[in-house]
């Protein structure tokens, strides 16, 4: 990782002490999402602080607002360490994230522009063509856009702040907890390919009502099979270990 500059004067064209822990904490954040600091990893202070070339200060007000943000928990008697998702938690999270993309999709149907229809359709083409397996970090990444997209278009504030919490640590973090979850399931890549058509052909239709259903069924059919892949996976781990 880069040295961050030591907060000393932010007249000297240094970063102030707030400036600092917002940089301290992108730079833990990134490291997360990225995979260089594990699920479970345990984050001490010092360390971070010698790493990044600052004081303890702007550390553990970095790993305050990382707590915020569900990327740490502080463990009483312990200290901070990076979020563990169980499958359990999986299952919760994407029952949180099937009513509220639910919600845009209704909202998204009465506000969606012309030019964000014709946006979701070629992201929806592009998808298609991105079915093998090397294609599936594209893929991901389309998908992301894709719900994103629609979730803007939803023209609700509220909504699109959350979702976008969701969508920036969620499924980064998920494929780091759970190997199983750096592959595609199973099937899984043609009946996301037909849902995303459903719901689309529900937003150009202006179809609030069954944009809702089919964004709703389309998350809780993917949250069923990851759970139930993760719960496999675990099962096979137990029984190795």
């Amino acid at each position: 990782m880069m040295e961050l500059p030591a907060a000393s004067s932010a007249r000297a064209g240094q970063p102030s002490r707030m400036q600092l822990h917002h940089q301290v904490a992108e730079r833990i954040r990134t490291a997360i999402l990225e995979g260089e600091l594990q699920p479970g990893q345990w984050l001490r202070q010092e360390r971070l602080a010698q790493e990044y070339g600052v004081s303890q200060m702007p550390v553990r007000e970095a790993l305050r607002q990382l707590a915020a943000e569900g990327l740490v928990e502080h463990v009483p008697f312990h200290g901070v360490r990076v979020i563990e998702f169980s499958p359990d938690d999986v299952e919760d999270l994407y029952a949180h994230r099937s009513f509220l993309e639910g919600l845009a999709a209704r909202y998204a149907a009465e506000n969606v522009t012309p030019e964000e229809l014709v946006e979701l359709r070629e992201l929806y083409l592009r998808m298609k063509q991105r079915l093998a397996p090397e294609d599936l970090a594209e893929y991901r990444h389309l998908n992301r856009r894709f719900h994103e997209l629609i979730s803007g278009a939803s023209r609700r504030a509220y909504l699109v702040r959350v979702l976008s919490r969701i969508w920036t640590t969620f499924p980064t973090m998920l494929w780091g907890n759970f190997d199983v979850a750096s592959r595609s399931l199973p099937g899984r890549d043609v009946s996301d390919l037909q849902e995303h058509e459903a719901l689309l052909v529900a937003l150009e239709n202006r179809d609030a009502e069954g944009a809702e259903a089919l964004a709703r069924r389309h998350v809780e059919s993917a949250g069923r099979e990851l759970v139930a892949a993760l719960r496999r996976h675990s099962g096979r781990a137990a029984s190795d270990g």
